[in-house]
């Protein structure tokens, strides 16, 4: 018997997706639920797996556009399973053309005596080096060109004008498109802040390898920052409220997107209830969505839904930029690289380790007032980090003031 895989619904908005690779060949024997093939819709890459134990018959090609019950592949169910095949001896490896030493190396190696002797002292191999010499053979000056250009492949031209054109993937048509539409349908502006580094990093030099040992997880500072986020946002709900046709749509929990380079483009899984997760809690949640995300395993449901994104592009060295907002998200907050500068405090120069902090903001829903006390009470919380215990003073929490 014979059954069909098709395209399964993989979210409301979604009526195509990418057949991005084959992970079984027609012919090829798949155990049921064993991943046969890898797609990709406009949000995230999901596999396909055998409904039944049987042999491949591919019917979509790698790179084809498939609608939701599109016919992907067969399994014939009646197939004999093929015996497992006989462990082969690995081949032996190549011999060594160059030897390791000063000596001449093998005769099958064309180079004249001055090269030859460069690349045996040098321990170069041969392979990679781009011969000029008549009859294809390796003179000293083309062992010079490849230890002054180490990686470079045999025979590339340096200064390359070729075009490569190469396909957009659905996720970067889907990351083009919004970022256009958030810049044409809102009123974004940028504000900036910066915060004293210095306090939060004492604590994580003081209590991070005890903090690893109780929970398992490092204490990064993404923590520290979407705690002090979730108080401001309940500080200031508009932040973490969005517009509907004529209506504004207000959050009473905090559902943090956090913005992650994967391989195939940016994407934003979501900390659902963050204001409620321990320190230890939003570290571990970081770690899952961040190892789902370059392994490509992100859930349209992990990406979906969140109220307010953060985006670090301090880790790629960024020290200023104005964020896009993540639609129909109404603000983002970007952190930036940690430098050393030089700061007056008290009428004294002292060297403090900085971040500049930028929150783009949708100005129809968040004013000026709110965007740049949400900011400040961010950079307040994250320079005086026991706020962060009450979300305000201690003693103001004790007095309920």
């Amino acid at each position: 018997m014979s059954i069909e895989i098709k395209v399964p619904t993989v979210g409301e908005s979604i009526s195509e997706v990418t057949l991005v690779k084959w992970l079984k060949e027609t012919g090829a024997w798949a155990d049921r639920d064993e991943v046969i093939a890898e797609l990709e819709s406009e949000k995230a890459t999901f596999e396909i797996n055998a409904e039944q134990a049987g042999a491949v018959t591919q019917i979509a090609k790698e790179g084809d556009t498939l609608s939701i019950g599109d016919l992907v592949c067969t399994i014939d169910t009646d197939a004999v399973r093929p015996a497992e095949a006989p462990k082969q001896e690995a081949p032996k490896p190549a011999e060594v053309v160059v030897a390791p030493t000063k000596e001449v190396p093998a005769s099958d190696v064309k180079a004249t005596p001055v090269a030859a002797a460069i690349i045996a002292d040098k321990k170069i191999d041969s392979k990679k080096i781009m011969p000029s010499g008549s009859n294809g053979k390796i003179i000293k000056q083309d062992v010079l060109e490849a230890l002054s250009n180490p990686g470079r492949k045999p025979g590339a031209e340096m200064f390359s004008r070729a075009d490569r054109p190469e396909k957009m993937s659905n996720l970067r048509k889907t990351i083009s498109r919004r970022l256009v539409e958030a810049k044409n349908t809102t009123a974004m502006l940028t504000t900036f802040n910066e915060v004293d580094m210095g306090p939060i990093m004492e604590i994580r030099k003081k209590h991070k390898d005890k903090f690893k040992e109780l929970h398992g997880v490092n204490l990064g500072f993404m923590s520290f920052f979407t705690k002090a986020c979730c108080y401001a946002l309940q500080k200031f709900p508009s932040v973490n409220a969005y517009i509907d046709a004529d209506q504004i749509i207000f959050h009473d929990y905090c559902d943090v997107s956090i913005a992650v380079s994967a391989p195939k483009g940016l994407v934003v899984p979501v900390i659902r209830n963050a204001e409620s997760l321990s320190m230890a809690e939003i570290e571990a949640m970081v770690v899952e969505l961040a190892t789902k995300a370059k392994n490509n395993k992100l859930t349209i449901e992990e990406m979906t839904g969140g109220t307010f994104t953060i985006t670090n592009g301090g880790i790629f060295g960024s020290m200023m930029s104005t964020p896009i907002i993540n639609i129909p998200q109404s603000a983002i907050l970007g952190m930036h690289n940690i430098v050393e500068r030089p700061m007056a405090v008290n009428g004294q120069v002292v060297i403090k380790p900085m971040m500049y902090l930028a929150l783009s903001y949708d100005h129809r829903i968040i004013d000026g007032r709110e965007s740049v006390g949400f900011l400040v009470t961010v950079k307040q919380l994250l320079e005086n980090p026991s706020l962060l215990l009450f979300g305000k003073d201690p003693v103001e929490a004790l007095l309920e003031l």
